[in-house]
């Protein structure tokens, strides 16, 4: 579980938790925004094992997004109970907006992680392969 986690953050390759996932793992350059690479540099795993395999993280970003919405209305109307409900909806408009890049990222990687397991021989080999060092077993 952990590493799922580790490669969802870090929006590295569910598998070895080396490879980078996205081209470009700022989630805020608009121009690459969410272009997955087609393999992992480190392990080799294919990230798009069929056409389409990705249309199934708007699920999982539709759940970040009302999780995202619901969590900043109450926190909202709880610190701020006398803001009219325009400028709650403003605030929240406003910040789903900037949310919004890394939220697709997100989405992109957990679905992927839902589906790609982690592969401790595949780690240890990735992590050889990019320190240039073998490990010997005893």
């Amino acid at each position: 579980m952990k590493e799922k986690l580790y490669s969802s953050l870090h929006f590295k390759c569910p598998r070895c938790l080396e490879g980078d996932f996205f081209e470009c793992n700022n989630p805020y350059n608009l121009k690459k925004a969410g272009e997955v690479k087609k393999e992992c540099p480190s392990c080799g795993l294919k990230y798009s094992p069929e056409p389409g395999f990705y249309y199934g993280a708007m699920y999982v970003s539709y759940a970040f997004g009302i999780a995202m919405f619901v969590t900043v209305w109450v926190a909202l109307s709880v610190l701020y109970p006398n803001y009219s409900p325009v400028l709650l909806i403003s605030l929240l408009f406003i910040s789903l907006i900037g949310l919004g890049p890394y939220l697709y990222a997100l989405s992109k990687i957990v679905w992927a992680n839902m589906f790609f397991s982690y592969d401790e021989e595949y780690a240890r080999k990735a992590k050889e392969k990019k320190h240039g060092t073998t490990e010997t077993k005893r």
